[in-house]
């Protein structure tokens, strides 16, 4: 089926450009979401002073999962405003939204202030993430179409590097946060040289001529209730043990130097390398996911991250650069998986209801996230240190194994996306 570009229909140049736009506003997202992680012990001291290890614990949590709350917003809110507004002008917004509120963070006097900035540089980043996977699978031709989204997921890692790469460079947090002005610039230029893909201005024009019930209300009836239910737990198992870790490895890796060691190399290369990791995994997960299917490629994604986190987090007490090489795989596996969910999703779904559905499985996984990394403050008491309590999460892995293993490969027509 011929596909109809975004931007200039019949030519690979439209396409090119969605996809260079969508994927520079989705590195933003993965550089401001990590940047807080990487600074966190800095930013916590810097506006309140001397705190124990539990305090510190307790205020990351309450911002982790503000942040988590914005996100979930945004990427159900925005994915509603993209089926009933446009993916463009919802997407446009999103992208001013978490720059605006990045840069914000950067003059915040209080940490109260910080939650409020990150909370609704939460709700643009989420809803970016999800639109931006739209408007990419709307536009690619079908047979490329997992490829194209599989590069898409390593934009979140390219910023995961980026955030590590910020905190190596620049001492001053404040000064760090000022990158949102890079995304704020991409939101000007895809204000300009975005339109609307083929697919939702077909769908508009039909719906013009009938009377439909709402995209949210569609989410419930059975021929799609169960590829929502599986696409949230699918995602959210997967989500809850990768923002643990993603959240609180920086923390995790400053706790097993002595208290007068600033660990800040050594944070910033590990965020580099789950980054780095999570590249390859995206990279490759397209041409995984063609071979061996989205179940197997899953399964395997699932069993890798637990494992992994069991040798991470049980064998290292101190700091050694064994810590590299162990974070660099679980990073493979999470990359792998955030590519093959990115290009799964959305298939699921008819085009009049693909925003609404996509953003309700990434976020539905996102409220239970935000929800118990709430608690990682507590379970870093209970449980004796960061380590244990980020390996408590992993058992979300598992979770997530069982799903799939019961979830039967769904099969996806050449044609499907490409209207």
């Amino acid at each position: 089926m011929q596909i109809t570009a975004v931007v200039s229909p019949k030519t690979t140049f439209s396409r090119q450009i969605v996809f260079a736009v969508c994927l520079i506003c989705y590195i933003g997202g993965g550089l401001v979401s990590t940047l807080m992680s990487v600074y966190l012990p800095v930013v916590v001291r810097d506006l309140m002073g001397g705190v124990s290890e539990a305090e510190l614990g307790r205020v990351g949590a309450y911002i982790g999962s503000v942040y988590l709350f914005g996100w979930m917003l945004g990427g159900i809110g925005f994915g509603f405003a993209g089926d009933s507004i446009g993916r463009v002008k919802a997407f446009t917004t999103a992208v001013l939204l978490y720059s605006v509120f990045t840069i914000l963070t950067g003059f915040s006097t209080s940490w109260a202030m910080v939650i409020v900035c990150r909370f609704i540089t939460g709700i643009g980043v989420g809803a970016v993430l999800v639109l931006a996977t739209i408007l990419v699978s709307e536009t690619w031709p079908a047979k490329t179409k997992n490829i194209a989204l599989g590069i898409l997921a390593i934009a979140f890692p390219i910023g995961i590097i980026s955030a590590g790469a910020i905190n190596n460079l620049v001492s001053n947090w404040r000064e760090a946060f000022f990158v949102g002005w890079i995304p704020f610039g991409m939101a000007i230029i895809a204000s300009l040289v975005l339109k609307e893909s083929a697919q939702w201005t077909n769908m508009r024009s039909q719906a013009r001529l009938q009377t439909k019930p709402s995209s949210f209300s569609l989410l419930l009836e059975p021929a799609h209730r169960k590829n929502v239910w599986i696409g949230s737990l699918i995602f959210g198992a997967m989500l809850v043990g990768l923002w643990a870790i993603f959240s609180w490895m920086p923390t995790w890796i400053q706790s097993l130097f002595p208290s007068q060691t600033s660990g800040q190399q050594e944070r910033g290369i590990t965020m580099m390398l789950l980054g780095s990791g999570g590249i390859i995994g995206g990279a490759i997960s397209g041409f995984l996911s063609n071979t061996i299917g989205y179940r197997k490629t899953l399964l395997i994604t699932f069993a890798g991250s637990f494992v992994m986190c069991l040798i991470l987090f049980t064998t290292n007490t101190v700091f050694s650069t064994i810590i590299y090489l162990e974070t660099a795989l679980l990073a493979l596996f999470f990359g792998i998986s955030q590519g093959t969910l990115s290009a799964y999703l959305p298939q699921l779904f008819p085009t009049f209801i693909r925003a609404t559905a996509t953003g309700f499985c990434f976020n539905l996984g996102r409220l239970a996230t935000a929800t118990v990394v709430f608690f990682v403050g507590t379970l870093v008491a209970v449980l004796g240190g960061y380590g244990n309590a980020v390996l408590a999460f992993s058992v979300t892995f598992v979770i997530g194994f069982i799903v799939t293993w019961v979830a039967k490969d769904v099969k996806i027509s050449a044609s499907e996306g490409n209207g």
